[in-house]
């Protein structure tokens, strides 16, 4: 891969770092931040989304048609870059813009596209994704959430969880069962759901932060009309792996690798600072070793990325790679929030709220949050399965 930015390439990034500069708010990342209630935090990081929209920031990648810029990859990892360095809040819509859109450019209908494609960039609909169930988390070709054809309408029965944002969501991709006779990763279809169709209830998960980022999703007799069906009947499992294509592709992995690392230089500050005993932290030459172990593992990350980019530039497929890099990351920053708990020592439990916590309690709820890296996504089981399977060719 050339590392070389052309005249266009640093035009772009000159462009969006300007805009970042005039759009965010006066003090943002010093002295204003994302509000801490979860409802105003959501409706914050909507009306963000929607002024990248109006600025022509918000889903760059997609064809100028649907309202994007066909921006190049390496154009999408300068926006990683930049948003990351200017610590711009993330959009709420992560669902619609990264995995609906581009699921329906590769799969969906010219109607589809046609109706939902402008309503996600421009922030108007929010989408959440129904994958999981309480029995089969991770193994979606398990679902048994059901979908039987009425007529011009499909009749959704069962139960979805870990459905992020579905309390904000106007619509939501399902994968449902439509023929129980077919082997598990057949008979699966996908479905294009609206989330005010009676039938649908929508329960909060309080998790170990103490947030309800995630919610149970229960479908009564939810009746989806024909016309939302996205591909064939049946043919869900290969359009829901090209959803998870893009949700452990190296976009999404360079924008957490570079917010990452920004967390690990918050933590060197910290223990540069905080004392334990008659040394600060990170003259404890343990301490040391594991924050060292954190900022090369970081490196790796970020080079994994970089490979990932060459490859797509050169035309490979995405492909089961992305699984490598999803359980490299994740366990990775689970390690280090472990390390920044050993930091803080007998302040570790100290949360937000506490005069006494360090940096404002950040890193008590990133480690907590941290829990969540391994599962959601597909769980570190999963993803060791399709690396075995699909890039080491082992037996199953």
């Amino acid at each position: 891969m050339d590392f070389t930015y052309s005249p266009e390439d640093i035009a772009f990034r000159d462009e969006l770092r300007g805009w970042l500069a005039t759009n965010l708010p006066q003090g943002w990342g010093e002295t204003v931040f994302l509000p801490e209630d979860e409802d105003e935090n959501a409706m914050f990081r909507l009306d963000w989304e929607r002024k990248l929209y109006k600025g022509g920031w918000n889903g760059i990648a997609w064809p100028r048609e649907y309202g994007g810029r066909g921006a190049t990859l390496i154009e999408q990892a300068i926006f990683a870059e930049e948003m990351a360095r200017a610590k711009a809040p993330e959009g709420l819509n992560i669902i619609g813009r990264n995995l609906v859109a581009t699921t329906l450019l590769h799969h969906g209908s010219d109607a589809q596209k046609a109706r939902f494609l402008p309503k996600i960039i421009s922030g108007e609909e929010v989408w959440c994704q129904g994958f999981s169930e309480p029995n089969a988390g991770s193994d979606l070709a398990a679902v048994r959430c059901q979908a039987v054809r009425d007529g011009n309408h499909f009749v959704v029965n069962g139960q979805k969880i870990w459905t992020s944002f579905a309390q904000y969501s106007q619509w939501c991709i399902l994968l449902a069962r439509t023929d129980p006779s077919a082997p598990k990763h057949k008979g699966i279809s996908f479905l294009l759901v609206d989330m005010k169709t009676p039938g649908i209830t929508i329960r909060p998960l309080r998790q170990i932060s103490g947030e309800c980022e995630f919610n149970e999703t229960f479908f009564d007799d939810v009746r989806v009309p024909v016309e939302n069906l996205v591909g064939e009947l049946n043919g869900g499992w290969r359009i829901a792996m090209t959803t998870l294509a893009y949700e452990r592709g190296p976009e999404d992995a360079l924008g957490r690798q570079l917010v990452f690392r920004q967390e690990l230089d918050q933590l060197l500050a910290t223990a540069a600072k905080l004392q334990r005993g008659n040394q600060t932290a990170i003259e404890d030459s343990l301490l040391r070793q594991k924050l060292a172990k954190s900022l090369v593992a970081i490196e790796i990350m970020r080079l994994n990325c970089l490979r990932a980019f060459s490859k797509s530039l050169k035309g490979a497929p995405r492909g089961a790679e992305a699984s490598m890099n999803k359980l490299y990351w994740s366990h990775v920053m689970q390690d280090m929030f472990d390390t920044a708990m050993e930091v803080l020592g007998p302040l570790a439990p100290l949360t937000a709220g506490d005069a006494r916590a360090v940096d404002g309690g950040r890193f008590q709820l990133a480690f907590l949050r941290s829990k969540a890296f391994t599962i959601y996504s597909g769980s570190s089981e999963i993803q060791r399965n399709i690396i075995a399977e699909r890039v080491l060719g082992l037996p199953k």
